[in-house]
């Protein structure tokens, strides 16, 4: 796209090379189904269990324990429906938090209309979640307590070894939605005490597609989808191949350039919010000031509307979002922002713009040349603007 700078990579990156060509051969030419016990089903069986070991060695998992889906929301939909409909005798009781993703969200809600009881959690001016909130709300019915790694909008991350310790001292299972996290920064599912974990190929430099579900050994879990009986009974149907080589050898990548891609993305994303800050007046940093996904730049800039930005962003050449990808065709004011305390009107002038392996100090640059001039002209066509200055 010539000169284009991609910021949008919380929505998706760009499936790396040497990803696209591990999984090429496992469209034409082994093209096996698993489940066959000839050679071409073998060559298949071979590639999904390396891919399986790679993934489980980036999350510090056992190979069994990981279950190969269609994506993040699957992976967040078999956890809470499969622990609800598992543990229905056990309790009736969810606990969550307000900032989820909507695959969370609306999992929990529909789960509400079947007759179960979910707290949602509140958060702080930050998005950070209070272990000792989560602890409160958990109850002698509780069954599952579900917290995401890390804020797909504006990149916090939660205490959530703290909250998983927690969780075993009551007995409750926990899940994270690691969607934003898995790749970019240090996982280990036995330090953090997490039961059951979502990811996303795509969010790290893999297909779209494919996810899996880490689910911690002897986890009771019912399916969401029955046939013939693939991953241990976890996940009915004929595995998507190419797509697990795929998950697998994105894998392995990020656990051998994650920690210096996240000091390089640090950098420039510092570079990037203090420059907006200093250059914009009327303008703050939204999330955690530290505690924050390396390569996470969200913004509010008060007297604009987010969705003009982007348009003129865009046509600079600049892709960005403003809140979250999933949401941002609907004109909502995004849930997060509201749940951290800012106004409707001031969550309306959102900015996420989120880094990755591309990007360099000349597109950080190249931002903060173009925003300023962007939000003074859409500035001088609001009369709140106006009658604020």
């Amino acid at each position: 796209m010539g000169n284009s700078i991609y910021l949008d990579h919380a929505a998706t990156t760009p499936t790396e090379p040497r990803v696209v060509q591990a999984m090429l051969p496992y469209f034409s030419e082994k093209y096996g189904n698993p489940s066959s016990i000839h050679r071409f089903g073998q060559e298949a069986t071979q590639a999904i269990t390396e891919a399986r070991d790679a993934l489980a060695a980036l999350l510090g998992a056992q190979p069994v324990e990981i279950v190969f889906t269609s994506g993040g929301s699957e992976s967040d939909n078999m956890a809470l429906f499969g622990v609800a409909h598992a543990l229905q005798a056990r309790g009736d009781h969810i606990v969550t938090t307000v900032i989820e993703h909507h695959a969370v969200l609306h999992s929990a809600q529909a789960l509400e209309k079947r007759g179960l009881k979910v707290t949602y959690v509140p958060v702080d001016e930050h998005a950070l979640v209070d272990p000792e909130a989560i602890a409160r709300a958990i109850t002698s019915k509780t069954i599952l307590v579900s917290v995401m790694h890390a804020n797909n909008e504006v990149g916090t991350i939660q205490p959530i070894a703290e909250i998983g310790r927690i969780c075993k001292e009551r007995g409750v299972l926990f899940h994270t939605d690691a969607v934003q996290a898995v790749g970019h920064v240090p996982i280990h599912v036995n330090e953090m005490n997490v039961d059951l974990l979502s990811l996303s190929g795509h969010k790290f430099y893999g297909p779209k597609g494919v996810g899996a579900l880490y689910v911690r050994k002897a986890t009771r879990l019912s399916p969401l989808i029955y046939g013939g009986g693939h991953e241990r009974g976890r996940r009915s149907g004929t595995e998507n191949v190419p797509g697990i080589v795929g998950l697998g050898a994105a894998a392995s990548l990020a656990r051998e350039t994650m920690a210096a891609e996240a000091e390089r993305e640090i950098a420039l994303r510092e570079r990037l919010l203090d420059g907006i800050v200093e250059r914009i007046p009327h303008s703050r940093v939204t999330g955690h000031p530290t505690q924050r996904l390396p390569n996470s730049a969200s913004v509010v800039i008060e007297y604009v509307e987010g969705e003009s930005m982007l348009l003129n962003l865009d046509f600079e050449g600049i892709a960005a979002s403003s809140g979250s990808a999933c949401t941002s065709g609907s004109l909502e004011a995004s849930h997060v922002l509201l749940a951290m305390g800012l106004a409707h009107e001031v969550a309306h002038g959102s900015l996420r713009l989120t880094l990755g392996r591309q990007n360099t100090q000349d597109d950080v640059d190249r931002v903060l040349e173009v925003l300023p001039p962007i939000v003074e002209k859409l500035r001088a066509m609001s009369p709140l603007y106006t009658a604020n200055k």
